[in-house]
């Protein structure tokens, strides 16, 4: 409630007027004279001011001159008894709401008070609203202003009425020089039509324009391509349709578009760059696997529309691995890059190189009139390929084997097209690389073979389709089976038995070998096992170790439980392993077999003087037996050469103390060569084939020689 202060010399009036208020539940105060009223009024906040103008000394007129500059002014009612009418209208003009002449009925002081107090508080409320506005229009001007979007507003003629301040730092523009202009000045030439529609859009609610996307350009010339390509920059804007009412007329008027314009370059850049990575080899900046199998397939669409022809050409890098292995990936990574500019260097706009593989690539010649634009692309490649170029400061040379592939003929859909322009490649490569050739039929037979086997395997171990043959070591002097080589031999369902030669070099690319040799190992282990039960005297088990097994981690640990598993003592075992083999990584080599030999395992170097030149190893490793390749024995009947190798190897091995083991022997002339010079072991056609394990056991009490 307000606090009221009564002012009146004549105290039961001034009594009687505080009472009513009092009871009325007004703060009342009162004074009795001027003179009190303006103290009170100096210390005191008086909302409305009841005043007696006839007072001796300081007088009502008095006092209103004096709060006339009082801040805050309280409302004031003059009550007095002097009924003039200059007399009201004076203390009237000096500020006063209200004037009673004594007496007045108690009523009418009330409703004057609360009169007074009623437009007090009407006009409290209306100042908090002007503020509030105040403070709203303030927050939404700031929020317009620091929006991350452009936020506008244009004219029925479109032309800006408004536009905040985010065009400035978006396209360089002050917004006052925009307001009153067509906002065509700011569309990229590309996207005016869409964006006429767009910016004078009519339409309110779900109909209305959302998210349509074109470039709008930036003031200057001299910006940041970064931000604004040739530019400009990418925007995703949304608009609608503003309406005034008017109640002389049905329709609505209206008055122009509201519109939010957002900057999307940074996004559209990103899809931009993830499209390029899911269409492109990141490498070389060329069309990867995919980008060229879509390309692939539209210009099959259009030779077939047309009756024309294609080519596809599959090209492999030679010696890329031994360049990539010797210099570092860093430069193998620049050599793909060069070789991809070089490529590109032969062929026309229309043409689409790919890379698919590591130095695998496809080529597509569209429109091509026959075999003869082929072979000239591929003759150019060819030519431009095998100048030298420099890495890492080494002048390296290299050529590509290209297989060609011709639509129509030799396929009429993509995978048949890229595969046989493959098997082409690959008879290149078959006969001496660094040249193309066209796909024709018979090319197929030796690579469906290929992979016909190397599906097949991954089935022989579990269909138990693998066997072994156990082939004798016979020592020459006594003519007894000192040991035997197991040999796995593969019973096909379908091709009958395939011999070593023609499946182990897959199993060593496919990474079978593993698996299949711990399968070889265990079931030899078995099979030596249950001899030495039946009575067998001591016999030794050759088993071959491939490289891909010599490298595993647990290769020692494995054989040594293997031994343990079919309780065969160390000296059982003897492991050949070809030179090439034991020089891949000599610490890890010698730390394996090491471990083996504690354990009394022997170390035989298989097919010995093929392979690595240095003979160091020799004395590094623990070596028990030297097997002398079957080429040396093959030659004893025809060259003197081999007889001086023969002669070299046996005084290497009885100089290092080394046992010897002679491969291939056929003839009874080999034979009697080897025993006069004192090879103790032979193993060969001669003296045993490779037999299933019941046929050598029958063998064991016959005498061989």
């Amino acid at each position: 409630m307000e606090t009221i202060l009564v002012v009146d010399d004549d105290a039961r009036m001034l009594q009687s007027v505080k009472d009513l208020l009092d009871s009325y539940g007004y703060t009342c105060q009162i004074a009795d004279c001027g003179e009190r009223a303006l103290e009170i009024l100096s210390h005191e906040t008086i909302d409305l001011l009841i005043l007696d103008l006839n007072m001796p000394e300081v007088d009502g007129y008095q006092v209103l001159k004096t709060i006339r500059n009082h801040k805050p002014c309280p409302d004031i009612i003059v009550v007095s008894g002097e009924a003039s009418f200059d007399g009201a209208t004076q203390v009237l003009r000096q500020g006063v709401h209200d004037y009673l002449r004594k007496p007045y009925l108690p009523e009418d002081l009330i409703r004057a008070i609360e009169r007074i107090t009623n437009k007090r508080r009407m006009e409290h409320k209306v100042r908090n609203m002007q503020q509030q506005l105040t403070s709203s229009e303030q927050q939404h001007r700031f929020i317009v202003n620091n929006s991350p979007d452009i936020i506008y507003m244009l004219d029925d003629k479109g032309c800006f009425s408004f536009i905040n301040e985010r065009i400035h730092t978006l396209l360089g523009y002050e917004p006052e020089e925009l307001i009153g202009c067509s906002f065509s000045q700011m569309i990229h030439a590309d996207d005016q039509v869409k964006a006429e529609f767009a910016f004078k859009e009519r339409r309110t609610g779900a109909r209305a324009s959302h998210c349509i996307e074109f470039r709008l350009l930036h003031k200057n010339n001299d910006q940041d391509c970064r931000y604004f390509e040739s530019q400009s920059i990418t925007i995703e804007l949304s608009s609608m349709g503003v309406y005034g009412e008017n109640e002389n007329q049905p329709q609505k008027d209206f008055i122009g578009t509201y519109g939010v314009v957002r900057d999307v370059s940074e996004r559209k850049r990103a899809e931009e760059l993830v499209n390029f990575q899911l269409y492109h080899d990141l490498l070389t900046k060329l069309p990867n696997r995919a980008l060229f199998r879509d390309r692939l397939k539209q210009a099959i669409a259009y030779s077939k529309r047309h009756s024309s022809q294609l080519a596809v050409m599959y090209l492999d890098m030679d010696r890329f691995k031994i360049i990539n292995d010797s210099l570092g990936h860093l430069a193998g990574d620049l050599l793909l890059q060069s070789v991809a500019v070089k490529l590109r260097s032969c062929l026309r706009d229309s043409d689409t190189l790919a890379r698919v593989g590591g130095d695998e690539f496809n080529l597509l010649l569209p429109n091509v009139n026959s075999d003869k634009d082929a072979t000239i692309i591929a003759t150019k490649i060819l030519r431009e390929i095998e100048k030298p170029m420099v890495l890492e400061g080494v002048e390296v040379f290299i050529s590509f084997s290209i297989g060609i592939a011709i639509y129509p003929k030799d396929g009429e859909t993509i995978d048949s097209l890229i595969k046989h322009a493959d098997t082409a490649m690959y008879h290149v490569k078959d006969n001496g690389k660094k040249n193309f050739e066209f796909y024709h039929a018979s090319m197929k037979t030796k690579h469906t073979r290929h992979l016909s086997l190397e599906n097949g395997l991954r089935k022989a171990l579990e269909q138990d389709e693998l066997r072994i043959d156990y082939q004798p070591q016979v020592n020459i002097e006594s003519g007894n089976i000192t040991g035997v080589e197991a040999l796995i031999r593969w019973q096909h369902p379908e091709d009958g038995l395939i011999m070593p030669s023609e499946f182990i070099p897959l199993t060593e690319e496919t990474g079978l070998i593993t698996d299949m040799g711990r399968w070889l190992l265990d079931s030899a282990c078995e099979t030596i096992s249950h001899w030495v039960e039946q009575g067998l005297p001591d016999i030794t088990l050759a088993v071959n170790v491939s490289a891909r097994e010599l490298m595993q981690s647990d290769f020692s640990d494995h054989i040594i439980s293997t031994l343990k598993k079919h309780n065969l003592p160390g000296k059982a075992l003897e492991l050949e392993i070809t030179e090439n083999v034991l020089m891949r990584d000599m610490d890890q080599t010698v730390k394996k077999l090491k471990k083996l030999a504690q354990h009394g395992i022997s170390i035989a170097v298989d097919d010995f003087g093929t392979g690595y030149s240095s003979l160091s190893y020799l004395q590094t490793l623990p070596l028990n037996t030297l097997k002398i390749d079957r080429s040396f024995i093959g030659d004893i009947e025809h060259s003197k050469d081999s007889h001086t190798i023969i002669y070299a190897i046996v005084a290497m091995a009885k100089g290092l103390g080394l046992n010897l083991i002679a491969e291939g022997v056929e003839s009874d002339e080999q034979l009697k060569f080897l025993k006069r010079i004192g090879c103790p072991t032979v193993q060969g056609y001669l003296t045993g084939h490779p037999r299933p394990a019941d046929e050598v056991w029958d063998s064991f009490s016959k005498a061989v020689i």
